[in-house]
């Protein structure tokens, strides 16, 4: 009779194999210890996985298509604003306008979402950083970092371009402290065992980041007053 997978198995496989690759790497860890972990064959593991490098390409597939689609429902959010709340000015920052928090409120959101990935994720990311030397996703972190650099310029391009944000930084630079801030958020959270307080963590990023990037556009009588 033919052999049917446990619908279970496929869970727990994973989450044995999650805890290896972060204890291990990718290439220190061993199937059977895996197994091991969940009380589950070989045979079981290679019902749902070609390999354990398959597992773990699933696991980075699934990460990266979370953080495309947050960071396009956070540009989407960002164009809708403006449409309708037009570009937040350097006296918005600094009289607190109402603008001001409604954009603060929407940055802060999406920080958040960034930060709760990150850290459903932290083994995954601490395995691209430090785990997957000599295998095939050796330089999978640094494709995907420069593909969230690219996103960044183009997005903080068009923020100069509408005069939201400081002109004399490069895109690139702003892309590039942007995402190296998150990734070594996300080396930091990989060795740490109890959640911090995330909605903590993206209030003190968008102060640090998004008010650092305010446009310097002030008028005379408001600067005076700083």
């Amino acid at each position: 009779m033919p052999r049917h997978a446990d619908p279970n198995a496929r869970d727990a496989l994973i989450a044995a194999a999650r805890a290896e690759f972060a204890s291990r790497g990718l290439r220190g860890s061993r199937i059977e210890d895996v197994t091991s972990k969940c009380g589950l064959s070989k045979g079981a593991f290679y019902l749902h996985f070609k390999s354990k490098e398959a597992l773990f390409g699933e696991l980075v597939d699934a990460f990266g298509k979370q953080m495309s689609a947050c960071a396009e429902e956070r540009e989407s959010e960002t164009a809708s604003f403006f449409a309708e709340s037009g570009a937040v000015t350097r006296r918005d920052f600094a009289e607190l306008t109402p603008r001001y928090r409604r954009f603060l409120e929407m940055e802060t959101a999406g920080d958040l979402r960034t930060l709760e990935l990150l850290w459903e994720y932290r083994d995954v990311v601490g395995v691209l950083l430090r785990g997957a030397q000599g295998t095939r996703f050796e330089g999978t972190i640094w494709e995907m970092i420069d593909r969230e650099v690219e996103r960044i310029k183009v997005s903080f391009n068009r923020l100069q371009g509408e005069r939201a944000c400081r002109t004399d930084v490069p895109p690139e630079i702003f892309g590039s402290m942007i995402v190296g801030t998150y990734v070594l958020v996300g080396a930091r959270m990989s060795r740490m065992a109890a959640k911090p307080d995330l909605t903590e963590w993206a209030r003190t990023l968008h102060v640090l980041i998004r008010e650092g990037s305010a446009p310097q556009d002030l008028p005379a009588a408001v600067a005076l007053d700083r």
